[in-house]
């Protein structure tokens, strides 16, 4: 959420705010201020989460950091290399 924008139902600024806001209100109360929106959900958006060890990630960080690139990226492109090394090895072998 934008630092500068608020809320319409909640008047919060920040997700946090919303968050708490939410935490103890029923949307059912604001219905009147409510709208239907149309929302196309893509299933190739699906992410998956996965636990990596607390000092593993310690140590990704250090390298993203250094890399000037997210934790996030930085898996995602290690976890390609080396799943396009295992695959290309085994298509690779000769009967």
């Amino acid at each position: 959420m934008q630092e500068d924008r608020v809320s319409s139902i909640s008047k919060a600024r920040t997700l946090e705010e919303m968050a708490d806001f939410w935490d103890t209100h029923s949307v059912a109360d604001y219905d009147e201020q409510t709208h239907e929106v149309e929302m196309t959900l893509d299933p190739a958006a699906r992410r998956t989460v996965v636990s990596i060890e607390s000092e593993l990630m310690a140590d990704i960080s250090k390298v993203a950091q250094k890399r000037r690139v997210s934790s996030q990226t930085l898996i995602n492109v290690w976890l390609r290399q080396q799943v396009d090394r295992a695959v290309s090895a085994t298509t690779n072998v000769q009967p």
